[in-house]
């Protein structure tokens, strides 16, 4: 059976493969999420409105791979060290890859290749491109759990792969949730 296009926009395409639909995204070699941690042990956080959800989204630092033109080919690791400073304002130490796997197997294509981030240092603004409105959280990682629970009650929504970080970042820094070592 062939796979039927039922619908294209400047980013997506909804397609029909043997009776499974689902969506791809166009125009990018990946999708890497960042684990960043501070030479302080805060962990990196990012929040911004995403409108398929109607609200603020407490997120990882994450973005595209290969979408700008002329860096089709760009590499997963430049990409995540790209997205960190962009979102973040920091530059990490040490950057290594952690895993990979799809976000939403029901529903998408996408593969999203989660690195780890040692070190981090600011070195400027963060706040995303012109196109986007991001603000910036350095959250000790003991006191994650906590502001995140407040971001809730304030209305935002958490992106599930954050308390997934908190198990990264007790794996690649030593560190566990809730301050213990």
């Amino acid at each position: 059976m062939t796979k039927d296009v039922l619908g294209e926009g400047r980013f997506t395409r909804l397609v029909r493969d043997a009776g499974w639909e689902y969506v791809e995204r166009k125009n990018t070699s990946g999708i890497v999420i960042v684990v960043a941690l501070t030479e302080a042990g805060e962990l990196l956080l990012v929040e911004q409105h995403r409108p398929p959800v109607g609200a603020r989204v407490v997120e990882l630092p994450a973005g595209l791979a290969g979408d700008l033109a002329g860096q089709e080919d760009e590499a997963l690791s430049v990409a995540a060290e790209r997205e960190l400073l962009e979102e973040t304002g920091y530059v990490a130490h040490a950057l290594e890859r952690l895993t990979e796997g799809p976000l939403s197997a029901g529903l998408s294509t996408e593969v999203v290749t989660v690195f780890g981030a040692r070190g981090a240092v600011k070195v400027g603004e963060g706040g995303g491109d012109h196109t986007e409105d991001i603000e910036v959280f350095a959250v000790p990682l003991g006191d994650v759990p906590r502001f995140l629970d407040e971001r809730v009650a304030g209305g935002a929504m958490v992106d599930p792969k954050v308390y997934g970080a908190l198990w990264f970042a007790e794996r690649f820094n030593g560190a566990k949730p809730g301050g213990a070592r």
